[in-house]
């Protein structure tokens, strides 16, 4: 345990490990969990999780995704649900080809070896998974599909190769991934990594920006989650402006949002790959600066050159002039970083006194502020960018309009083209690395680039055994001549494959549709089962996967759904997220701090039973929090007396009554339907913190009054508490003398009568305010209601010798004293 916690075990009540064993065995021979296509009298109900990336243990926070996703699972099982809760690994990725460079293992053997151990792992949470249809996306009968649905965009113009950006080590003569460039510079050989075009494949998603940022209205998701894809996509209403560069025919186009603040253009400018700095070279009289910063900007990433705000960088191109369109001023033209080539237009109109960027820009270099928008039509003294709506001034005959009408006849007087751009790009798939998917192309010479043919699929990715890039920037395939070399499908000439493979974010944006038909291998999935099991109902995982994955996830499914392969335009059709388990210091969990937690560990001394209550009871789920070494204690400390408690209860175990007592027995009763619903309703809801407590609450009366509880009662309370710790559960129902699984019974319906409580709190307000509070019986009458009111003395000094104007009376809620 870390920080060296102590924790004093107690001596169980009952064998957790035994118990634990017993049941996983007894459910794997059942194939309990196992879902079956159709179940008469039952609806399908299709629920998942994020599946996990192989990384050879599973840690405390895949636990917190899982268990408590499980809870929900069990829980709409016992709803009368034919439920499918899959699991599987997210199989190809940069670790494995790191592990096979450092520590020469094979990535094959690497991945399938640590799916080995995490597999046992998850078995010993106790999750109802369906083991039948596990999926793993580094096997061929998986990443087929990956090629075919490639293959599918390709035919519809929506997969394309062109030159982009990469990550370069000019050492090592290879692209590198985000991840492995570390402040700056190659994680190999600590060389300072620049950005150099490479020809890459892309798919054209942007193509579906509108209907991706539409649909989200229709999903039962997190606001934050929908809102983080709207920001991600980005879509602004603005206007193209041409900038005519002075002295020549060519014009320089930006796009804006604030068309209104033209009069209070005072520069432009251009990010570093803008083509026509290369192009008007001649005429730049600086160019040996303007060349030293434009190599300067290609050592940064684009992350870099977006997160590095602080310090303002540029230089002017010297000699280079444009005229703003719409008063004819004549403004220099610079070069700054924190503009980018693939955004827009890659150059910028500069409006210091109505942009903060702008501003702090023009003021390190003294560059001209003009102020065109004012909040009250006066021009002021300005510390910061006023970036508000007001009225128009310094801009002539627009003077005291509203800036949103002045925009419209800015548009109109300089003939500019209104526009609607989108601040997310194209994605791009191609990765110079060995472990991913080959990407299904062939190029010849005769040809030119052909796409490999259906029936020849899956290219397999080959085996080899050096996993470093080729030099020339191509992933280690390139050396493998029996791989590279093939005919051209078309001519049967010489020809080459492409040796890129793909982005490992496309094994996870269909890999839920595999779930239903996992082992077919004439279709990802045959479509009667998709209109069985899809859209999915319930999706749990973390929120780091807003946009990416959960972007993409939904593109692939509007293009399947255009070609008719499924009839549903979006995968999941509710998320929830979970939140994140810090370590007992609240830093996040690191090796380096010694703050992890090991969950084999706490299984051995505790039991799954307890690390899933208490990962349930311990915070807000989606929130999370500090891990706390005691809390675990809490929860099996909860499960042990549970566990005592039913041992020692004195049950008549062929009475199914459920009440056979007074009204001590009656008020448990009552408090048992409560805790039914609450927990019901607790865990549809994902408030798995409040349903633990709620359980617990009622332990405690069980406890101090064990001899009112019946059979009835115990077995009630037994189901509630199968989501949460399924092998005490099972346990204890066979115990109370039942033959079959706990987990094919029927989740407990609550008594509405019985839970409705016998009196209600009367709020008693004077003028409107509340002054006091008083149980009352519930359906008490308004003359009973103001007696009692008004005999409050709480009440008597607010109301003195006044006598009431009038009463307001709610039933059962409050009484409103008027005076």
């Amino acid at each position: 345990m870390a920080f060296g916690a102590k924790i004093i075990v107690i001596m169980a009540a009952y064998n957790h490990q035994k118990i634990e064993a017993k049941w996983q065995k007894y459910w794997k021979q059942k194939k309990l969990f196992n879902s079956k296509d159709s179940v008469k009298g039952k609806k399908n109900y299709f629920h998942l999780v994020m599946f996990p990336y192989p990384s050879g243990a599973l840690h405390i926070g895949h636990w917190y995704n899982y268990a408590p996703a499980d809870v929900f699972a069990r829980f709409k099982r016992m709803e009368g649900y034919n439920v499918l809760s899959p699991i599987g690994f997210d199989a190809f990725g940069l670790p494995a080809e790191n592990a096979a460079i450092k520590r020469g293992v094979e990535p094959e053997k690497w991945t399938l070896d640590n799916i080995k151990a995490m597999t046992k792992q998850l078995q010993n949470t106790g999750n109802s998974y369906d083991w039948n249809r596990m999926i793993i996306t580094c096997l061929p009968e998986y990443y087929k599909w990956n090629q075919w649905i490639f293959l599918q965009m390709y035919k519809k113009g929506l997969a394309y190769r062109k030159k982009a950006a990469a990550n370069w080590c000019p050492s090592c003569k290879t692209v590198l991934a985000n991840e492995q460039v570390v402040n700056g510079k190659c994680e190999r050989c600590d060389t300072q990594v620049v950005q150099k075009e490479v020809e890459q494949w892309l798919l054209k998603i942007t193509d579906y920006a509108d209907r991706l940022l539409e649909d989200l209205e229709t999903l039962d998701w997190p606001e934050r989650t929908k809102a983080m894809q709207k920001n991600w996509i980005g879509r602004s209403e603005g206007a193209e402006l041409d900038f005519p560069i002075e002295d020549s025919e060519l014009k320089i186009k930006v796009f804006t949002t604030r068309a209104d603040t033209l009069p209070g253009v005072t520069y432009l400018v251009l990010a570093p790959e803008h083509p026509l700095i290369k192009t008007l070279e001649a005429r730049i009289r600086n160019k040996n600066s303007v060349r030293d910063y434009i190599e300067n900007a290609q050592r940064k990433s684009e992350l870099d050159r977006l997160t590095n705000v602080k310090e303002k960088t540029g230089v002017e191109l010297q000699g280079i002039k444009v005229i703003n369109p719409f008063n004819k001023r004549i403004i220099s033209v610079w070069v700054a970083d924190y503009v980018l080539g693939g955004y827009g237009t890659g150059a910028v109109m500069a409006v210091p006194a109505h942009d903060e960027r702008d501003f702090e820009f023009a003021k390190n270099f003294e560059l001209p502020i003009i102020q065109v928008v004012s909040e009250d039509g006066k021009p002021s003294e300005l510390a910061l960018a006023f970036e508000n709506d007001g009225v128009m001034i310094n801009s002539g005959e627009l003077d005291n309009l509203p800036n949103n009408i002045a925009k419209d006849r800015i548009i109109e007087s300089i003939g500019a083209k209104k526009k609607i751009n989108y601040k997310f790009r194209d994605w791009l798939i191609s990765r110079q690395r060995y472990w991913g998917t080959p990407i299904p192309m062939i190029y010849c010479k005769e040809c030119g680039t052909v796409p490999v043919p259906e029936r020849d699929l899956p290219v397999k990715l080959p085996k080899t055994k050096d996993y470093l890039p080729d030099g020339l920037g191509r992933s280690p395939l390139a050396k493998l001549e029996k791989f590279l070399k093939v005919k051209c499908p078309e001519c049967g000439g010489p020809a080459e494959r492409e040796t890129d493979t793909m982005d490992t974010f496309v094994d996870s944006s269909w890999y839920y549709l595999r779930y239903v038909d996992p082992k077919n291998k004439k279709a990802f999935a045959e479509s009667s089962k998709i209109k069985s099991w899809l859209p999915a109902k319930m999706y749990v995982g973390g929120p780091e996967h807003s946009v990416m994955h959960l972007l993409y996830v939904r593109f692939f499914t509007k293009f399947l759904h255009d070609e008719g392969y499924i009839d549903f335009k979006e995968p999941f059709l509710s998320l929830r997220h979970q939140g994140m388990i810090l370590g007992p210091d609240g830093q996040k969990m690191s090796k380096s701090r010694g703050n992890v937690i090991d969950p084999d560990e706490l299984v051995e001394k505790f039991g799954a039973d307890s690390v899933r209550t208490y990962l349930c009871f311990m915070a807000e789920y989606s929130q999370g929090g500090p891990w706390d070494p005691t809390g675990i204690l809490g929860a099996y400390r909860f499960l042990n007396r549970v566990y005592d408690l039913f041992t020692r209860l004195k049950l008549d175990k062929k009475s199914k009554a459920e009440i056979a007592g007074g009204k001590d027995q009656k008020d448990l009763n009552r408090l048992l339907h409560k805790t039914i619903k609450k927990v019901g309703e607790d865990v549809a809801g994902f408030k798995f913190n409040t349903a633990v407590s709620a359980l617990m609450i009622f332990l405690n009366e069980m406890e101090k009054k064990k001899e009112l509880v019946n059979k009835a009662m115990a077995e009630n309370y037994v189901k509630i508490l199968v989501p949460f710790a399924p092998h005490l559960a099972e346990e204890l129902w066979q115990n109370l003398g039942n033959k079959k699984s706990i987990h094919l019974e029927i989740w407990p319906e609550f008594n509405k009568h019985l839970i409705e409580d016998e009196e209600v709190e009367l709020l008693i307000q004077v003028n409107g305010k509340l002054r006091d509070k008083v149980m009352v019986s519930k359906g008490i009458l308004q003359e009973g209601a103001e007696k009692i009111a008004m005999a409050r003395e709480r009440i008597k000094e607010f109301i003195g010798a006044n006598k009431p104007k009038k009463i307001i009376f709610v039933p059962d809620k409050l009484i409103n004293i008027v005076l």
